[in-house]
């Protein structure tokens, strides 16, 4: 925390980003698993490389965070409040790093690489290990859970913030 009133440019951008890439994730994941059309294997393709985007990402937010000066809490929030805000970004970064690791090993174990864009396949198990596949299947379902209501707090906290309390936290941000 500092007493700088934004976000750094780079830290906005990562955030926006990692913002859109995480609810379309979320949006096309909800959609694969309601439907058995035909264009669900292109979006299964494009989710998984786009999933592998999204770690590399996450190290680079993470990184860049490290560089930079952050806006302090507004003075008058209660320790309860901090506390609950400071967790839940944690969390956040806990759940944006961990939602692809467990797809990976998901498709690992299932015994299917990624192709990234083309780009570089990761690799796959040479034989398949349902019972692995079915432990991060359920792992990666229960996180996603977890990564839409966290996305759902932090966006209430956010317009909180700027409706009620009229304060200059999401301002910050944009």
């Amino acid at each position: 925390m500092s007493n700088t009133q934004q976000f750094s440019l780079s830290m906005r951008l990562f955030h926006w980003a990692m913002a859109a890439l995480v609810i379309s994730m979320l949006a096309a994941g909800l959609l694969m698993i309601r439907s058995l059309e035909p264009w669900q294997l292109s979006i299964l393709t494009v989710h998984k490389a786009f999933g592998v985007v999204a770690a590399v990402l996450v190290i680079a937010r993470l990184v860049n965070r490290l560089f930079h000066q952050i806006p302090a809490l507004p003075g008058d929030l209660s320790s309860l409040q901090t506390f609950v805000a400071k967790v839940s970004h944690w969390l956040l970064y806990l759940l944006l790093f961990a939602m692809p690791i467990s797809g990976y090993l998901m498709q690992y174990f299932a015994g299917r690489p990624i192709d990234v864009f083309g780009w570089f396949r990761l690799p796959a198990a040479l034989t398949v290990d349902i019972e692995n596949y079915a432990v991060f299947r359920e792992l990666h379902g229960w996180l996603a859970i977890a990564l839409m209501a966290l996305v759902a707090l932090h966006v209430a906290a956010a317009l909180h913030h700027h409706f009620i309390r009229k304060d200059k936290v999401l301002k910050s941000m944009l």
